[in-house]
């Protein structure tokens, strides 16, 4: 039976890791993972969230099962920051679940709307190359629109067609904030239009939260979905802590239904635990539960708010050295200067890709996607005198 299964194309991220992996020169340069780095290039553990394990070891009484719904302290938690600490439920109308990351979330939501009768998920292109491959893997319709236009700002006059063609039986994904690949964030006066149309049309929004804090701000990353949910009826909300607790491997995530009557959540939540049970039965604990202990703990949460920040500013730092850079070579690097988040695109033509993996060892996916964290105070510059040889 299984020779019946036809050979499928390598993951193009895994197969840059082990091209990276297998590049023996010492000053090779990996910015395809995204994966935050410091100034000397590691990915490290929070200090909040080692000292939340430590509790967590000595504390912990029991691993038995917790149920499809995961830690609902962590899911709680969580929402305060998500929605705001003034009305975090708004008004009752908001519950949730923890999921396996970022991406447990995203299958959970896409799921749920194709249950409740979604046929096509409009997206933003380029997009995260996992939303294509989930709806695809569940038989549901991708309709593009183009999230960036050639000035490196969003391109509004195709989100507001996309949204004027929507109709019963739409959901349309959108990023909250740290638009992954391109980097283009919508801006407040962006959010506040995109409210009011999705608040008259059919259209269900699942918001993508993967970033909060890594663009402008807790606070700040959080306006465009806030603003939404305050004009729509009905919406899902995916949120990752991969990268806000640097918790990758652990798979930290949650998702959240805001519902018109909150007399529906009841039922709601009840399709979002069976078809969890279905997928993975129950989320890993542990990353959940050290989350959880962080946002209990007021020194803890200081703590962590405290290396979230040195992580943005760090990102910010690296941001404005390669926007300084101007025009480098064939290509402006001065647009990355506006943007947030891990991701920039940078216009390489794929002979350039592979130029910049052969001559200079940098390594970065053939759309020109870079992991702007995975610059360090040591490589920045030979990265930027790369770029200006390359595409001269």
């Amino acid at each position: 039976m299984l020779s019946n299964l036809q050979q499928q194309p390598a993951d193009a991220l895994l197969a840059l890791i082990k091209l990276h992996n297998d590049d023996p020169r010492a000053d090779k340069i990996d910015l395809g993972v995204g994966v935050y780095r410091t100034g000397d290039g590691e990915t490290p553990v929070f200090g909040a969230i080692k000292a939340a394990e430590k509790k967590l070891v000595e504390t912990q009484d029991s691993k038995a099962y917790l149920g499809p719904e995961g830690d609902m302290g962590f899911v709680a938690a969580l929402m305060p920051y998500v929605f705001g600490k003034e009305n975090p439920d708004m008004g009752g109308r908001i519950e949730g679940m923890q999921t396996p990351g970022g991406t447990g979330s995203l299958r959970l939501a896409l799921a749920m709307v194709q249950r409740a009768g979604a046929k096509r998920i409009i997206v933003g292109k380029p997009s995260w190359p996992n939303h294509a491959q989930i709806c695809k893997d569940l038989g549901l319709e991708v309709v593009e629109f183009n999230h960036a236009g050639e000035d490196g700002k969003v391109d509004m006059d195709a989100l507001r067609a996309a949204i004027a063609a929507g109709a019963e039986g739409d959901a349309m994904l959108l990023h909250g904030c740290c638009h992954n690949p391109t980097g283009i964030d919508y801006t407040h006066a962006n959010w506040d239009e995109i409210a009011g149309l999705l608040a008259n049309s059919p259209i269900m929004p699942i918001l993508d939260l993967a970033y909060q804090g890594l663009g402008l701000g807790m606070e700040e990353d959080a306006y465009g979905l806030r603003t939404v949910l305050a004009a729509v009826p009905d919406a899902l909300i995916c949120y990752s802590c991969d990268k806000n607790f640097g918790l990758y491997r652990d798979r930290v995530g949650a998702l959240y239904a805001m519902a018109k009557d909150p007399a529906d959540l009841t039922k709601i939540m009840s399709n979002g635990h069976s078809l969890a049970r279905a997928n993975w039965s129950q989320p890993p604990d542990h990353g959940g539960a050290a989350v959880r202990l962080v946002l209990e703990d007021e020194a803890l949460t200081a703590q962590w708010l405290a290396e979230l920040d040195e992580m943005r500013e760090r990102m910010r730092w690296v941001r404005d050295k390669l926007a300084a850079a101007g025009v480098t070579g064939g290509v402006d690097l001065s647009p990355i200067g506006i943007q947030n988040g891990l991701f920039s695109i940078i216009p390489f033509t794929p002979e350039q890709v592979q130029e910049m993996r052969k001559s200079h060892g940098i390594y970065f996916a053939g759309s020109g996607r870079i992991n702007v964290a995975g610059l360090t105070t040591g490589n920045i510059d030979k990265f930027i005198a790369a770029v200006a040889e390359v595409t001269a």
